[in-house]
């Protein structure tokens, strides 16, 4: 008895992972490259892991270059928390490169006391670790702070730390931000309930 085996087109094209909006802010957005390469890459080893985060990474800042832009009203909040003499702190899962290219690029980089960035602690976000990092750096209480966050996971994150946290809703909507554990939201950073909150909280 002979059998013969046909091959489907299925069969001969390896799986390909499709991301809309909705699956790019629960599995991507706001992640570390560790929790990504190892949730999406852990069948590569791990040079090749390494190879095709740096190829994604390398894209972005080529996609970005020349074209950033700060939300309205942030510029305006800085001064004001600047002026204030409030100690702030960056706090991203984005790689070093990324975030100093976009700081940079805002002109903003002088305005934080530390950069802390997820990959380079033993948990990034959605762990609280990298916000303690950061309280600990700018020698503040999580009571007396505000974290200003557009993914889940820094949501989660901030959240986790103790911090009364606003979703800035550029990529998520009020329910998810509010489920992730926002105190409240808000579009832009010159929002008048925001600019309240903050005024309330920082004393001012």
């Amino acid at each position: 008895m002979r059998f013969i085996w046909k091959p489907s087109i299925r069969s001969l094209v390896p799986a390909v992972r499709f991301f809309d909006h909705a699956r790019f802010t629960r599995e991507l957005q706001g992640f570390s490259n560790a929790s990504i390469g190892a949730r999406f890459l852990a069948g590569e080893p791990p040079a090749r892991q390494a190879a095709i985060i740096g190829e994604k990474e390398a894209a972005f800042r080529k996609l970005i270059a020349g074209k950033i832009q700060p939300v309205p009203g942030l510029m305006p909040l800085l001064a004001l928390a600047d002026r204030a003499g409030i100690p702030m702190v960056a706090v991203t899962n984005a790689p070093r490169l990324n975030a100093e290219m976009l700081l940079s690029g805002l002109g903003i980089m002088h305005r934080f006391t530390a950069l802390v960035i997820g990959d380079e602690l033993a948990h990034g976000k959605p762990h609280p670790m990298p916000y303690l990092e950061g309280l600990r750096a700018a020698n503040a209480a999580a009571n007396l702070s505000l974290a200003f966050e557009d993914s889940r996971s820094g949501v989660q994150s901030a959240s986790a730390a103790g911090i009364a946290t606003i979703g800035i809703r550029t990529s998520l909507g009020h329910a998810d931000m509010v489920a992730a554990g926002a105190a409240m939201t808000a579009k832009t950073f010159d929002d008048p309930e925001l600019v309240k909150l903050v005024g309330t909280t920082m004393n001012w």
